[in-house]
């Protein structure tokens, strides 16, 4: 296994929109993250992962994001995208091993493929128990949480922040390494989520979106001017998911 037992995986990735979109930034956030004592990085596209790769030796777990209207999947749909993360230097790739079409392999020949022909391990992002069975019947080396909150059958689950019942169910179901992924936004969710089981957690927005935290702090301050309060109703809101 090449993501450790207990680790801190962060997730460095940021969109177009982002000002700290592209190599640059991201393999400089990588390395901040691993100078805090992460020990495995999570990037997406293969010319940050290239840019990281040249400045850690941590495992990369490497994904490439194709955006297709037609199709709900878009975290590597596909063996060429997979191999093209494999080349710039992914340890592991990523993937949707959700049931959902895409324009791509089916789950089970992906996931065959880049065990066979890469020789790389292969990270499963699901949303429910039996996707997390279905991965691991595959033959993932890992699966994580990550898109619980993110598909049409958990849309709900996004607004109760990480999805700690899914994770505990995945620990007493499956016999590979479960990693909390979606939402942990503070120290004491990566504690939680250890104490459940996970063997390793990921964070992403909470460390290295800037512009969401941010956000965060300005709307806290903007409800105190407007109302005199110092929480809106509902209490604390989690960071929106773009590491995702």
């Amino acid at each position: 296994m090449l993501i450790p037992k207990g680790a801190l995986v962060v997730s460095c990735q940021a969109r177009a929109d982002n000002p700290l979109h592209g190599p640059v930034h991201m393999a400089a956030m990588a390395r901040a993250a691993e100078a805090g004592g992460a020990r495995a990085i999570r990037a997406n596209g293969p010319d940050d992962v290239a840019a990281i790769r040249a400045v850690t030796r941590l495992p990369i777990i490497g994904i490439s994001k194709v955006w297709d209207d037609r199709y709900p999947v878009y975290i590597t749909p596909d063996f060429e995208n997979a191999a093209a993360v494999a080349r710039a230097g992914a340890d592991v790739i990523g993937i949707d091993a959700t049931p959902r079409p895409r324009n791509g392999e089916s789950v089970e020949r992906l996931i065959a493929r880049i065990r066979g022909e890469l020789g790389r391990e292969v990270f499963a992002d699901i949303a429910t128990l039996e996707e997390g069975r279905a991965a691991h019947a595959y033959g993932a080396t890992y699966v994580a949480t990550t898109l619980s909150g993110y598909t049409d059958e958990t849309i709900e689950r996004r607004a109760a922040g990480p999805d700690l019942d899914l994770l505990s169910a995945l620990v007493g179901a499956v016999p590979v390494p479960v990693i909390a992924e979606g939402r942990f936004d503070t120290p004491d969710l990566v504690t939680a989520a250890f104490e459940r089981g996970a063997h390793a957690v990921v964070v992403g927005t909470a460390i290295t979106n800037p512009r969401e935290i941010t956000k965060k702090f300005a709307q806290a301050a903007e409800f105190w001017a407007d109302n005199g309060t110092s929480a809106p109703p509902g209490g604390r809101a989690h960071l929106s998911q773009d590491g995702v």
